[in-house]
Parts: structure tokens; sequence; C-alpha cells
């Protein structure tokens, strides 16, 4: 979805800031929140996609205010929400006025990453012809879904080269609101500098993109 998340190409945000050996939790709450998505996940609820989803869908100032892991827990309750695994007046009273209720014995650390690991890869293994082959000339459509997408703004409408074909994988647009898989090939495309940012970058500069079928048209 066009969201303030989309953020490729966009100024005045200021530098970005470099820390050298910079921790990997800046906080003990951070790796909470890292354990607790990774725990809640490995329910099979939702998938990958539709995460991402949600989390594209926070107001455009709270996310832009928020840390990363402050929207991953906003991310959570919202997901949460919508799965009635939590209610907006739980999550609204104090935990220690909280009466919990069980919905299932918790998993094991082991049984975790046994199925993090599992259901890791969105690789399909069908045999789906490809539209495109290395070295097609392509032109990503000028599309703006209403759902989750993987087309970055910036690139839409811009003219590119197919580099290599990765075979067939699950598409991000349907799998977020869980309306199929739509398995189909995903495709390194290279663009130019230039051709996106227009005659002012960098004559030698080449942008690579994972692309997928649903996502390209023939040039010309």
């Amino acid at each position: 979805m066009d969201g303030i998340h989309d953020m490729g190409g966009m100024d005045g945000f200021g530098p970005i800031p470099i820390e050298p050996d910079e921790a990997v939790f800046h906080a003990p709450w951070q790796g909470r929140m890292w354990a607790l998505n990774t725990a809640l996940g490995a329910w099979g609820k939702w998938n990958i996609d539709a995460g991402r989803y949600t989390l594209e869908q926070l107001d455009p100032a709270l996310y832009l205010s928020s840390s990363y892991y402050h929207r991953w827990l906003y991310r959570t309750e919202n997901i949460l929400v919508d799965h009635d695994m939590v209610s907006r007046e739980e999550l609204a009273t104090p935990p220690e006025e909280r009466m919990v209720e069980r919905q299932g014995e918790p998993l094991a650390v082991e049984e975790i990453l046994a199925r993090q690991r599992k259901a890791r890869s969105a690789r399909v293994d069908e045999n789906i012809p490809p539209r495109f082959k290395a070295g097609d000339q392509i032109r990503a459509r000028n599309i703006h879904p209403k759902g989750h997408t993987r087309i970055p703004r910036y690139i839409r409408g811009r003219a590119g080269v197919i580099d290599r074909d990765h075979g067939v994988f699950i598409f991000p647009d349907t799998n977020a609101v869980f309306a199929g898989n739509k398995p189909q090939h995903l495709y390194s495309v290279k663009f130019s500098a230039r051709e996106i940012w227009g005659p002012e970058a960098s004559a030698v500069d080449k942008v690579y993109l994972d692309m997928w079928d649903d996502y390209l048209e023939a040039e010309g």
C-alpha cells in the first residue's frame, strides 16, 4: 500500500546514524519484543506478509515518532486483536488488574525455533512457466494497491532489465490478506540509477530489485 513506511527515495529525514560496535538490542525490552514476536509467529496464526501489512497500517504520525521495536509492539497488539487473541480492553487494563485466560500451553523454545526454521522459505515447488527471462526489457507497472505490496513507489513506471530468475515464490500481496499463495516467478531486475533518479544520478550505478511477475510488463 502507499504509506509513510514506503520511504525509498524520500528526502528530509536527516542522516542515518552509524554506531560503531552497535549492540544487537539497545535495551532489554527490545530483546523481549523480538522474542515475543518470534514466539507468537510460531503459532502460525498469521504469516510474515500479514505482519508487514499490519505494520504498514499504523497511523503515519505514530509510525514516524516510534522506534523500530515500538512499531513491532504496536503491530503485535493490533494483530493479536485482529485474531481475537486479546481485546482492546485487556490491552488498556493495567497488568496487575488483568484477568488472564490461557488459550493453550506455551510452546517450548526448541519447538518455536523448529517451527521458525521450517516456515522460513517462501519458495514454492510448482512448475509454473516464467513470463520473462534474463535480458528481457521490462517496465515496472505503475500500480497503487490498497493492500500490501512489495513494489516500492520509486520504481513504478521505470524501465529495467531482467537480470536473473530466482524461481517460483509465494506472492506477498495475496499472502498478506490470506487470499492464497498465487505462486509466480520472482526476478532480480536491474535499473539504472538515472532511470530512477534522473540525469543528475551516477551514470554507472545500478539498482537491483527482486520483483514478481505481477509487478512487471514487457517493454516495447
